[in-house]
């Protein structure tokens, strides 16, 4: 059993930095478990015993920097919310850092708890946003509804099709979402 805020915690957050802070310096090609190792003053074995390999080290990395550090921002409208939302998880998602933090996230994990950990992440935030729109009596779709319309054909054209990612096609998903759900036409 892992203590939260013990030795495991102390040792973890100790080797995530290392990866930043190298990947930093020297880029992500050079980077070697004995290296991260000794930047974090654990050993080699340490990391092996919990990541098992570098790719899943890295992707154990990549999977906490996608975690969001604030609830999305409240502009007091569903759409205007979801916009807000919607373009900056854009352009966290859609930015180099971001793609390499997507890549390495799926790439170490073959079993797909990291795809459903950042999924997750997604559909808390979209949570917050649309139990904020009911709190103030605004008819919403479902989490899964503004997955499928705005996460998923943003995660496809990050991967797959990186043309056009820009703040208008951000806020046009977010306006398709909503679309027929309360009064207001989306812009």
């Amino acid at each position: 059993m892992v203590r939260p805020g013990g030795r495991s915690a102390r040792v973890q957050e100790a080797v995530h930095t290392a990866v930043r802070e190298l990947q930093a310096e020297l880029g992500r090609p050079e980077l070697t478990i004995p290296m991260v190792a000794a930047r974090a003053g654990v050993t080699p074995s340490t990391i092996y015993r919990r990541w098992g390999d570098l790719q899943e080290l890295l992707s154990d990395v990549a999977v906490e920097h996608l975690r969001p550090d604030t609830p999305p921002q409240d502009h007091g409208d569903l759409l205007e919310d979801l916009r807000g939302w919607a373009g900056q998880f854009l352009e966290e998602m859609a930015s180099p850092a971001g793609r390499a933090y997507i890549r390495d996230a799926l790439l170490g994990d073959p079993d797909g708890d990291n795809a459903g950990l950042c999924s997750s992440y997604a559909a808390d935030q979209i949570a917050v946003v649309l139990g904020r729109a009911a709190e103030r009596g605004e008819d919403a779709p479902d989490v899964e509804t503004v997955l499928d319309r705005v996460v998923a054909p943003m995660m496809y054209r990050i991967l797959f099709r990186p043309t056009g990612l820009t703040d208008a096609y951000a806020h046009r998903l977010a306006g398709e979402a909503v679309r027929g759900f309360g009064e207001r036409e989306p812009r």
